[in-house]
């Protein structure tokens, strides 16, 4: 069984209202609304998109003339939207068939990537480290110059020179920890801003 807390959590309560599959949609909202990264025919890579909630909110946010390509190993049940892309792929096996399949010159590359978890701190943090690194690098690769960054991360050993590699990538960096957010949880949001 699974803890009930979380069928209970009034934000999976209002996302099921809402249409979208996850709570995890209004972690995005919120950075949407501060940092607006996601604008109207933008490109936009979303990275762990499973179960499809930031896929269908940035679906909205960049309109018809945007589009969102979404990479997950697991598949996804939403019905997508014609703007949307869905490429089923590891994102750790990333090679050069990785980028041909999902383009570049991406305004914005989203990562709500988690590891599973262990329940040893050490062993969840680095796994997190190790899908977020990734993540960084294909932003290296496929992300556009002034483009935006936002992914998820576990607070452990290696944050800080996580985030000073991010630094180096970005004119502005940011850590961010959502009011949707549950407690306890160690995840962090970097948002990084104008890619150099």
């Amino acid at each position: 069984m699974g803890r009930p807390h979380q069928w209970h959590d009034h934000y999976t309560i209002r996302a099921r209202r809402e249409g979208f599959p996850a709570r995890s949609v209004y972690k995005l909202e919120e950075i949407q609304k501060r940092f607006r990264i996601l604008k109207p025919g933008a490109r936009v890579l979303d990275l762990g998109c499973s179960p499809g909630s930031w896929l269908l909110f940035a679906s909205k946010a960049v309109g018809e003339k945007g589009l969102v390509v979404g990479v997950d190993r697991a598949p996804i049940s939403v019905e997508i939207p014609s703007n949307v892309r869905f490429i089923r792929q590891d994102i750790l096996a990333r090679d050069e068939s990785f980028v041909s399949a999902t383009g570049t010159g991406f305004e914005v590359v989203l990562s709500d990537l988690a590891p599973s978890t262990t329940g040893s701190k050490f062993v969840d943090s680095q796994r997190s480290l190790e899908l977020s690194e990734a993540a960084l690098a294909i932003s290296a690769r496929v992300l556009n110059p002034g483009g935006s960054f936002l992914c998820k991360i576990f607070q452990g050993p290696g944050f800080k020179e996580f985030s000073d590699r991010a630094k180096k990538m970005f004119d502005r960096l940011w850590h961010v920890r959502p009011k949707s957010t549950r407690k306890g949880s160690r995840e962090i949001y970097v948002v990084g801003l104008g890619k150099i």
